[in-house]
């Protein structure tokens, strides 16, 4: 008997049409019989409503036997329905009493205050109301004038850019030494200064030529021409500066012997005086008024080994390449020619490169020591451009107005600048960023026109002379100490590297 009444208890359970007894009612017939008491209503259920009855009791009911007892592992808590979410675990009476409370007014009396800041520093360890969320550094702009929203004001703290940063590098304004130079001849043509690698300057004063220590500021007279008539026009250091070659106005090219101070030799070849010279090896290049370049051998006795033709009117620059491949004039025909290293022998040397975007005579050559061929050239007061130039190509990188006549161009060694001198109308120095040719400084120090510039060894003076019958040092491309230390570093492991090796 027991076993046929579990098994019908089991066949009404499994029945899916028929109603479970013993168990809670559902959420929907909760609140339904609170907003109305009374029997349960009817067509409220999701689901059939029609043949639904629930009991109205929320305790269930226990019947004896064991299907009571199974009944009962019913939990006692409500659960919810299983189409609307279980809010149990939200703090809905919280969330209420807090909207509440923003729309009451403060009520909150100085006690109050301090207790919940106390609770407040206890908890979390610092004071919520003095705490920074988002903290800006420096000063906010502030709101533009006429503005009627400033909640939409932007806050920000206003960054200089990278073009106005102030530069470490200290650049003097004023020269480090002014040297008097009397009798020195106010001639565009003429070349009257040059530094040695052994850091000696020599300083042509009409028809003598001076020797000025740089380390021990002594002053030495080299050699004084016998005639009274006959000036200096040209002088050129040798690389490895124990040699001078000085050009003269008789159209001769005297050899010296610094560390003697003796006379060496003389070559001729000229039949004007001599206009600028230039060293590659023991090859002296040597330009003339007549437009022809000569090279002469110090090392034969028959210096004379080529002529170059590629002028029509006076050389007045000229400068060998530092590899010693190309070779670059500019004359009085406004024309700047590239040509090739030719150590003798006969016959017509071309240019392999002739530039003639030059309105004026150009005496400005000078050649970049990190990039080999790239050349710059400056234009006399007719033209005032400083030109730059790929030997290779043809092609013209750069072009700058510089208002002013350009006498004289040097490339710096310690920086990726060139600094030129200038003749009419500023009589200055510019010191150029490469390769954007932006204007870094301009030394004003000479009150007649720059005639030529020169050099120190270490790269870091320039020496300029003026038709104001001065000469003056200018320390303007001294190295950052932070790059010396780097450099000094580097040649250090260098050094330690060449060690290893050997």
């Amino acid at each position: 008997m027991v076993q046929v009444l579990l098994e019908a208890d089991l066949h009404g359970l499994l029945k899916l049409d028929t109603l479970i007894p013993n168990v809670p009612p559902a959420r929907w017939q909760r609140k339904a019989k609170e907003r109305c008491p009374g029997p349960s209503p009817v067509g409220l259920s999701p689901m059939k409503p029609a043949s639904r009855s629930h009991s109205s009791s929320k305790t269930p009911s226990t019947t004896a036997g064991k299907s009571g007892s199974k009944i009962q592992s019913t939990p006692k808590k409500a659960g919810g329905d299983c189409y609307i979410p279980n809010c149990s675990t939200m703090q809905m009476e919280m969330a209420n009493f807090l909207l509440s409370k923003e729309n009451d007014p403060a009520e909150d009396s100085p006690t109050k205050k301090e207790q919940q800041k106390a609770w407040a520093v206890n908890r979390n360890g610092f004071d919520v109301e003095e705490a920074k969320i988002l903290h800006l550094r420096g000063k906010p702009q502030n709101a533009p004038e006429g503005c009627q929203n400033n909640l939409k004001v932007l806050y920000s703290q206003k960054m200089a850019p990278g073009s106005s940063r102030k530069n470490s590098r200290y650049i003097p304004s004023k020269p480090d030494r002014v040297l008097d130079a009397p009798e020195m001849f106010n001639d565009y043509y003429l070349n009257l200064i040059d530094w040695s690698s052994q850091n000696f300057l020599a300083v042509a004063l009409d028809n003598a030529v001076c020797l000025w220590n740089h380390a021990t500021r002594e002053i030495i007279l080299l050699l004084q021409m016998e005639h009274q008539d006959v000036y200096i026009s040209s002088a050129s250091w040798i690389k490895e500066g124990d040699y001078v070659a000085v050009g003269t106005s008789s159209a001769e090219i005297q050899l010296w012997d610094v560390e003697q101070q003796k006379y060496l030799r003389t070559m001729t070849g000229h039949c004007a005086p001599v206009g600028p010279l230039s060293w590659n090896s023991c090859i002296l290049s040597s330009g003339a008024r007549t437009g022809h370049i000569h090279h002469h051998s110090v090392r034969v006795a028959e210096h004379h080994v080529a002529t170059l033709a590629g002028h029509t009117q006076e050389v007045c620059g000229l400068r060998w390449s530092l590899d010693g491949h190309y070779l670059a004039s500019g004359g009085n025909d406004s024309l700047a020619n590239v040509w090739p290293c030719t150590q003798g022998g006969g016959g017509d040397f071309a240019p392999v490169q002739t530039f003639t975007q030059h309105q004026g005579a150009v005496k400005a050559v000078a050649w970049c020591p990190w990039q080999m061929n790239v050349l710059a050239t400056g234009g006399g007061t007719s033209d005032r451009h400083i030109r730059i130039w790929n030997v290779c190509s043809g092609a013209c990188l750069s072009a700058v107005d510089t208002c002013s006549q350009v006498t004289f161009i040097l490339w710096s060694t310690n920086y990726k600048e060139l600094i030129s001198g200038h003749g009419f109308a500023q009589n200055q120095l510019v010191i150029w960023k490469y390769p954007r040719m932006n204007k870094v400084a301009e030394l004003q120090g000479h009150t007649d026109r720059i005639l030529i510039l020169t050099m120190s060894p270490d790269g870091t003076s320039v020496a300029s002379a003026a038709a104001d019958e001065t000469v003056q040092v200018w320390s303007c491309l001294e190295m950052d100490p932070i790059k010396k230390k780097k450099e000094k570093a580097n040649s250090a492991k260098s050094s330690i590297l060449h060690q290893s090796i050997r």
